[in-house]
């Protein structure tokens, strides 16, 4: 009797040890399930852009309600530093979005998490290749693993102001830019000075952005970044030499006709306020065009033409081509890193929203060849410029390039530089960034 009471009270005993451990295991399943997960998301400031991401964010907390997604924007050259900054102190945001040649030194030094397909939608690498153009995501690749999904391609070609050309007495639809020679008689009659400060400029160029917008002018005449084996920077000194002599004689102590301390020309360009006649941007100017100034938009004052090359040129090369890239920080939680690819899986789900209301081109292969972009306004003029230019150049040491070249342009344009001095620093010192890299370049 008494040893069956004990068997009684063990079983009792274990009944009570397995039920808790079952309503224990219950409780943190739940408790897990209902932890409260903070993303940050850091982009570039685009109004048309944020509405669509604001709205998606909504959407994605009321069916994950234990998410919170933040979302902060700055200027695109001031969201460039931040990241910078915040990823050399290990506090980098959850979400980041930049053009690939800044993105890419992350992904190289372990900064960015894989693609997490399963919960992006995806079955695996090859599914993700096949819905996109081809060759794209190969900026993101590496050791055959992605890191990115595109938010946006985007090539420049130059906007041109009607009205402004025909106060200059010049026919906008004849006159147009056909060479950087053109570009410079025509802002010599377009310009208006007050003393040496520029009231009107006819042109101006990207100055932060020197390798998607210049590099492909020493291109055009036969120079290279780097060479094809990656060994040998600044390639062809006559090229670049006759490329920063133009920019030394564009600047304000040649013939002033414009310089990197004024304001951005694109972001002038929409207000249509008789202070700049052409401007190089993105499809994505368009909306905002429409935003800003709808009835300049809908007024046909307005036009688009390719990217303009040198007399002598003995490469057709336009504008370089570039992605920006929605990436994960690797030192998230796995949990989070998975809810941060669903969320970035969600929101490029709307190719069709982006390029009706921000007229960006997410490159699927589906969007890119339907007519929702085609009846786009001068689409045809960027979709020829994007066949004439080739990806930017990414690399690990790609943000420091940059840097040198800006450094190059504004010794001749502002300190009196001789080109050919320029020319020489700028090849020692980007040759030396490249032999410290131990990864070879991506750039062909």
């Amino acid at each position: 009797m008494k040893r069956k009471s004990i068997l009684i009270t063990t079983i009792i005993i274990l009944t009570i040890i397995v039920a808790s451990f079952f309503v224990f295991s219950l409780y943190s399943h739940k408790n897990k399930e209902d932890e409260h997960i903070v993303i940050e998301m850091w982009t570039h400031e685009d109004d048309n852009r944020a509405k669509l991401e604001d709205r998606y964010a909504k959407e994605f907390m009321q069916t994950h309600p234990n998410v919170e997604i933040n979302i902060t924007r700055q200027s695109s050259t001031k969201l460039i530093e931040l990241i910078q900054t915040a990823f050399a102190a290990g506090e980098g945001p959850t979400i980041f979005n930049l053009s690939i040649n800044d993105e890419y030194p992350l992904i190289a030094t372990g900064r960015v998490a894989p693609l997490d397909y399963k919960a992006a939608g995806y079955k695996d690498a090859e599914d993700v290749i096949d819905k996109y153009i081809d060759n794209i995501l190969d900026p993101v690749t590496y050791n055959g693993e992605i890191y990115g999904l595109p938010l946006e391609l985007t090539n420049w070609c130059i906007f041109i102001n009607k009205k402004v050309f025909r106060d200059a007495g010049l026919d906008p639809e004849t006159d147009y830019p056909k060479t950087w020679e053109d570009m410079v008689e025509l802002s010599k009659k377009i310009v208006i000075r007050d003393g040496n400060i520029l009231v009107r400029r006819g042109f101006d160029f990207r100055y932060p952005y020197f390798l998607e917008a210049m590099v492909p002018m020493v291109e055009q005449l036969g120079g290279k970044l780097i060479s094809d084996d990656g060994k040998e920077a600044i390639v062809g000194e006559e090229a670049w030499i006759k490329w920063l002599t133009f920019m030394q004689e564009w600047g304000p102590n040649g013939l002033n006709l414009g310089s990197p301390t004024y304001k951005n020309a694109r972001s002038l360009f929409n207000f249509d306020n008789n202070d700049i006649a052409m401007a190089q941007t993105g499809l994505y100017q368009e909306a905002r065009l429409k935003k800003d100034n709808p009835e300049f938009y809908e007024s046909g004052e307005w036009m688009v033409v390719p990217y303009p090359v040198f007399e002598d040129a003995v490469n057709d090369v336009a504008s370089c081509f570039y992605g920006h890239y929605y990436m994960v920080n690797a030192d998230e939680d796995k949990k989070v890193q998975s809810l941060a690819w669903e969320f970035i899986s969600y929101m490029l789900s709307h190719g069709e929203d982006y390029l009706d209301e921000v007229c960006i081109i997410q490159p699927t292969k589906e969007l890119f060849n339907s007519e929702a972009f085609k009846s786009k306004p001068y689409a045809e003029v960027f979709a020829n410029d994007f066949n004439r230019g080739h990806i930017v150049y990414y690399g690990e040491a790609s943000f420091n390039i940059q840097s040198l070249i800006r450094s190059a342009v504004g010794s001749v344009m502002l300190q009196g530089e001789t080109p050919r001095n320029a020319y020489l620093k700028l090849k020692s010192a980007v040759q030396e960034v490249i032999d410290e890299k131990k990864r070879p370049s991506n750039y062909n």
